[in-house]
């Protein structure tokens, strides 16, 4: 509980977490007032697809800088020192700093979704249930590249070098995974199928995606071809579940092993 309220006054007197706050807010506003004119009942899964395709796109990288330096100013300010000198171990100190780190980021977009909820009921009849689909899938999607900037802060030595690494991340993510999956598209057969389905849904921007628009009821998996059938050799639910799962200790053991104490300038 220490670390999160002091997570939450640094936070607080930073200007990071409310510029990425200010963000969501407008383009949930936008994107609100593009899709007002829509039908009652469809309107509402139009806005959110639309809603967590716009998200997506900077959501990522915010949650890579916010998190990384988060921990990078435990370095600057000669804390993490004092916190591993009180018999506190790094795995401690990682596991306890990324709670908080988590906690502060996610609670003012949980809320402000909440709150987001009052203008939709003007306009649209909203099934709740897949509204909270919707939230989940957005605080999978901060969750994983949160604790993704946590392992970035953690094996940093300088702010270019936390600069250079969130980038490659988010490139690569975005660009880098699906190019390659498309270069050898032509070689999967039903043999390999199933190789190409955890290649893909590695990433957490197509699992995340595949859950929310599945969940929706956009897709239907009723009448797959026998090679679809063996890439969907999960349920969209379990593929997400997975992914959180795998990014999420993958990058907390990297932040741990490969953490360094230095930090400079």
């Amino acid at each position: 509980m220490n670390y999160i309220w002091k997570e939450w006054k640094e936070s607080l007197r930073s200007k990071g977490l409310w510029l990425s706050l200010g963000i969501i807010i407008i383009v949930s506003l936008l994107m609100l007032s593009r899709s007002s004119g829509l039908g009652v009942d469809q309107g509402f899964y139009i806005l959110v697809v639309n809603l967590f395709e716009s998200l997506i796109y900077f959501i990522p990288i915010l949650c890579l800088f916010l998190g990384a330096f988060s921990i990078f100013q435990e370095k600057e300010q000669k804390t993490l020192v004092m916190l591993l000198t009180r018999q506190e171990s790094t795995l401690s100190f990682l596991f306890k700093k990324s709670l908080a780190i988590q906690s502060v980021l996610i609670a003012p977009v949980f809320i402000w979704f909440f709150i987001y909820l009052i203008p939709l009921k003007f306009f649209f009849a909203i099934p709740f249930s897949h509204y909270f689909l919707f939230l989940a899938a957005l605080i999978g999607f901060m969750l994983v590249f949160t604790q993704l900037g946590v392992f970035i802060g953690s094996i940093s030595r300088s702010r270019m070098q936390i600069t250079g690494i969130a980038i490659v991340i988010w490139f690569y993510f975005f660009f880098l995974h699906d190019f390659a999956l498309l270069s050898v598209l032509s070689n999967v057969t039903h043999d390999n199928v199933q190789l190409f389905s955890i290649a893909y849904f590695l990433n957490p921007i197509q699992a995340i995606r595949m859950f929310l628009e599945s969940s929706l009821g956009l897709y239907s998996f009723g009448n797959m071809s026998r090679l679809l059938e063996s890439f969907m050799w999960l349920s969209p639910t379990m593929f997400f579940t997975l992914n959180l799962i795998f990014w999420l200790g993958l990058s907390f053991a990297g932040a741990v092993m490969l953490h360094r104490k230095e930090g400079f300038e």
